[in-house]
Parts: C-alpha cells; structure tokens; sequence
C-alpha cells in the first residue's frame, strides 16, 4: 500500500508539472471565442480529454507499440510529437506576429460562433493527447496498477479543472503574461520537434528558464501595478487640494 501511494503522488506530480504546459496551451486557445464560451470550452474540452487519456490509459499495450519503426526511424509516437511540435511552433508564432502588430484574425472572423467553439474544444482535445504521450508511457513504466495511474490523471484534471480558468483570465487581461504564454508554446514546440528525432532535452532545462521568466514578468506586473496605483492617488490629492 505505502509503494501505491508514493508511486500516486510521484504520477501526480508529474501530470501537474505538465499541466502547466496543458494551462498555456488552452489559454491561448480559448483566448479568440466571447467571454461567455470560456468558460464552458475549458471544461468541456477537458472533459473530453480526460475521457481520451483514460482511455489512452485503457490501451497502455498498443501505445507501447507505438515505439515500432513507420518510416525514416520514426515510430507512430515520434510522428505525433512532430507534428503536434510543429503545429504549437506554427500557432504560437503567428499568435505572437499577430499580437504584437495587433493584426485581426479575419479569417477567424468569418467563422460562425458556433463552429469557432467547436474547433478550440477539438484543439484542445487534440493537443492534450500530444502532451498526455509521455506522461502514459513513463506511468505505465512505473506501476502496472491501472487504478494508480487513473486517480493521478482524475486528480491532476481536478486540478487543472480549477486553475485554468483564473490562469487564463489573467493571461488574456495581460498581453505581456499573453507573450511570455506564446513564447513558452514555442519553447515546448521546439522540445517536441527535437524528440521526434530522439533529441532528448532536460526538462529541467525548459521549466527553470519558463519559471524564471514567469517570476521576472510577475515582479514587472506587480511594479508596474504599484505605481499606477501611486499615480492614482497624487492625481487624487492634487484634485481634492484644486477643489480646496
């Protein structure tokens, strides 16, 4: 029982390390429908995501396969990260062009309310199942109890669930927090692509850079925030000292 449940939180954490990756990816994702659909697409696509990953959990030995030569040297596994890679890389450069020259996404423009929701909840879908790859596989490494490995997934959702949602606000609220989002999506674009081609890259060496960055963004906001609101407060005494 103690091996269960060291194995449950050491599964746990790594889907929550992970899920930071699921959070920006979502964010950016659902950032481009109303406000009101939000909210609704975030659950609604994790929902159907953990469905997918359960599911993916389910048929642990045919992912296992998925290491089997396709073509060039590459396996079914190494495909999809190539090409989930490719597409964050393609996403996250044009949402970056596109914010920093503030260009309108008219092509997205044109499409129906309906239809926009529909393609962020299958983006969101799609893209959790490219990130869920690894995790599946090192789980089912680690214990052969599928009951573990579903209650960290289940838990890690829960998490997420709850998180996503202010991380998100706060993200699309604060184009800067939108930027460094975007510029993490290349970052694990480009750690995806290289693994496609068995490049293998130090988490660590992705995730304390993003997390530096994230501090040193967070200290500017807090600064920047600071001194609004002293600029606000002169503005009000030098307006209550005019009236005097």
């Amino acid at each position: 029982m103690p091996d269960y449940l060291g194995t449950l939180l050491l599964l746990l954490a790594l889907e929550l390390v992970l899920g930071v990756d699921n959070i920006v990816v979502i964010t950016i994702i659902v950032s481009k429908l109303p406000e009101a659909q939000r909210k609704v697409a975030r659950i609604l696509g994790l929902g159907l995501a953990l469905v997918a990953r359960l599911a993916m959990v389910a048929g642990f030995g045919f992912i296992l396969q998925l290491e089997g030569d396709v073509i060039n040297g590459m396996s079914v596994h190494d495909l999809i990260l190539l090409a989930g890679g490719g597409f964050l890389l393609w996403k996250a450069v044009r949402e970056i062009h596109h914010t920093v020259e503030m260009i309108e996404h008219h092509g997205e423009d044109r499409a129906s309310p309906k239809g926009a929701f529909w393609s962020a909840i299958a983006m969101i879908v799609a893209l959790d199942l490219v990130f869920a790859l690894d995790s599946v596989i090192t789980a089912v490494g680690l214990t052969d109890n599928m009951y573990v490995i579903w209650a960290a997934v289940i838990l890690s959702f829960v998490v997420l669930m709850f998180a996503a949602g202010p991380i998100g606000e706060f993200v699309i609220k604060n184009p800067t927090f939108k930027i460094l989002a975007l510029s993490f999506l290349v970052t694990i674009g480009v750690v995806l692509v290289m693994e496609a081609f068995h490049i293998e890259v130090p988490k660590a060496y992705m995730y304390l850079p993003m997390g530096f960055a994230t501090l040193i963004q967070l200290l500017q906001w807090r600064l920047a925030t600071n001194q609004a609101r002293k600029r606000e407060r002169l503005k009000a005494k030098k307006e209550a000292a005019a009236d005097a």
